[in-house]
């Protein structure tokens, strides 16, 4: 059975299959290895965000992640909270900077999301060296997510990074506070990419000793939006597309057994990575990865 979402056909797949569960850092939950991303419910109906419920829970999705800058995301999620909240561990984040603002980002979160708490209250991509100095000085953004821990309105505290440089920037992040988690992309495009695969593996080695539990994203980017190419999905970036080559890719990703994939920021591209999630085999051989490479086409969609 079709269903339109979003223009685009989305498929509600028959012989859905529980996504397997990892470890997530020291927290003591078992997470689906597939973390719903909710930036793909950033411009959705509610109506087409609760047939992709349906679907998560079919593939035995438990963790989501959001934010307030993801549009309505929020609004959706906190929706489903209302009768789900004990199934999913969930988290959301802050961009700003300071105490303050960053107190009124999460409340301002809890009443859109419709709950007394989260699991994971996360620094929202923090790269810049001069945002990095204000989250850790007085009055910064931390102070008030460890305030948050302490009232019980937030049981762990992580910090999100986007572009070439989040590694090294996490690994600061690492020595001036124990996060329960970190967010950093990876791909195997990333990890050809100059000295990316060794700065992520720094880090990475950090987590896996403190038990520091590693998300990432940009699993099925190919690269940025060609010139005079209008987009026809939702992420900010050009996505594979191809079910097979999605396939590859999440299984190139998930055969790393210590990481966690969060989806993609597409509500119709969705299905196809927890369907991917769901057969993981093995890996892919090095050889199917460049075919992908020379074939498709990949880029950063960092930069360079």
């Amino acid at each position: 059975m079709n269903r339109e979402i979003a223009g685009t056909a989305i498929i509600f797949l028959k012989g859905y299959k529980v996504i397997p569960t990892r470890q997530f850092g020291n927290t003591g939950h078992e997470s689906s290895s597939v973390i719903f991303g909710a930036a793909a419910l950033w411009n959705e109906t509610q109506y087409d965000s609760d047939k992709l419920l349906e679907i998560l829970i079919n593939y035995g999705v438990n963790h989501i992640d959001v934010a307030p800058r993801y549009g309505e995301a929020e609004v959706r999620v906190g929706v489903w909270m209302k009768e789900h909240r004990k199934r999913f561990f969930l988290a959301t984040k802050t961009d700003n900077r300071t105490y303050q603002g960053a107190k009124e980002d999460f409340f301002r979160s809890l009443d859109r999301l419709q709950t007394d708490y989260v699991d994971l209250i996360q620094l929202h991509s923090l790269t810049n060296p001069d945002d990095w100095q204000t989250c850790f000085g007085p009055k910064g953004a931390l102070e008030a997510l460890i305030e948050f821990k302490n009232q019980g309105l937030a049981k762990f505290i992580g910090v999100t990074g986007h572009g070439w440089i989040a590694p090294a920037m996490h690994r600061w992040s690492l020595e001036k506070f124990n996060f329960d988690s970190i967010l950093m992309p990876w791909s195997w495009h990333a990890s050809n990419f100059r000295n990316y695969k060794e700065e992520f593996n720094k880090t990475a080695k950090i987590c896996e000793k403190r038990k520091i539990a590693i998300q990432t994203i940009k699993g099925i980017a190919r690269g940025p939006w060609a010139a005079g190419v209008k987009p026809n999905r939702s992420t900010w970036y050009q996505p594979f597309e191809d079910e097979n080559v999605i396939k590859n890719c999440i299984h190139w990703i998930l055969n790393r057994k210590n990481i966690f994939l969060n989806s993609v920021g597409d509500i119709n591209l969705v299905p196809l990575v927890l369907k991917a999630a769901q057969n993981f085999e093995t890996c892919p051989s090095e050889a199917t990865m460049q075919n992908i490479d020379q074939s498709i086409g990949t880029a950063s969609i960092f930069g360079i």
